[in-house]
């Protein structure tokens, strides 16, 4: 569940295991003057967020790499969720706005039979109910009423805010919150595989989009519940995950740039 400081930390504390993302890189790095400035002037940089970090563990990390404070992302990928996430430095930061008003891909999987809390696996499935009787047929069914403009309910475990306040804080006190649905677009949401109880998606929506949301949705529609159990952002607007880089490839990167003012391949 939501919960504020570092999920990655308390991901470390919970398990005691360094994501596979961070074993092997660097512990130590200093940047230079000049390839600071570069970054303090302005870049778009691409990242494939791994799982177990918050969009913020990528942004914090960047921050104390490139000792720079004009630092952000254009749009929060959950702590579950791997894929692509654009941060922007210096100038750029103006462009965020323009970002994450452009169409988001995603692929991902979801678990019919049971439901969670988050509507994701933050929380353990509750509710279990048989699904021997769900066919492909009706699944497909099921996914073609939530193409096109619908309203959707938002997770109640969201950093939406009421009055200031995280709805996720809210929840944790067991306090009620009413929620209010939002048009959003889902232009396509494409079964691409059924292994029961698992179905493997690939959705296009707008921005504002929850697609653990939509995985509820769909759960309900079905009659036996289903949760989100897997997800990857592939692109934002036309810009795909493919070009992407890692955050140890970018310390890579910003090793070989130590001292020159070329231009970065992330750019």
């Amino acid at each position: 569940m939501r919960q504020k400081g570092s999920y990655l930390k308390k991901h470390i504390a919970r398990t005691g295991l360094l994501p596979e993302s961070q074993q092997g890189a660097p512990k130590r790095f200093r940047i230079d003057t000049i390839t600071q400035e570069i970054f303090a002037e302005g870049k778009v940089l691409l990242f494939d967020k791994p799982v177990h970090w918050t969009s913020f563990d990528v942004v914090k990390k960047l921050r104390s790499l490139l000792r720079i404070k004009k630092i952000g992302h254009a749009g929060t990928l959950d702590p579950l969720a791997s894929g692509l996430l654009i941060i922007c430095t210096g100038k750029y930061t103006k462009k965020i706005n323009d970002f994450m008003a452009q169409e988001k891909e995603y692929t991902g999987a979801m678990t019919i039979g049971a439901v969670t809390p988050t509507y994701d696996l933050e929380s353990l499935p509750e509710q279990q109910k048989d699904y021997s009787g769900i066919t492909a047929s009706m699944i497909h069914e099921a996914a073609k009423k939530f193409v096109g403009e619908i309203e959707q309910l938002p997770p109640v475990y969201s950093a939406l805010k009421k009055a200031g306040t995280p709805l996720y804080e809210l929840a944790r006190r067991g306090e009620e919150i009413e929620l209010k649905p939002r048009k959003i677009n889902i232009q396509l949401f494409e079964i691409t595989s059924i292994e029961l109880p698992v179905i493997h998606f690939k959705v296009v929506c707008s921005t504002g989009t929850y697609i653990r949301s939509l995985a509820n949705d769909l759960g309900i529609e079905l009659g036996c519940g289903a949760y989100l159990s897997g997800l990857r952002r592939t692109a934002i607007g036309e810009t795909r995950v493919d070009e992407a880089i890692g955050v140890s490839e970018f310390i890579e990167e910003l090793e070989a740039l130590q001292g020159k003012s070329k231009e970065m391949k992330v750019d």
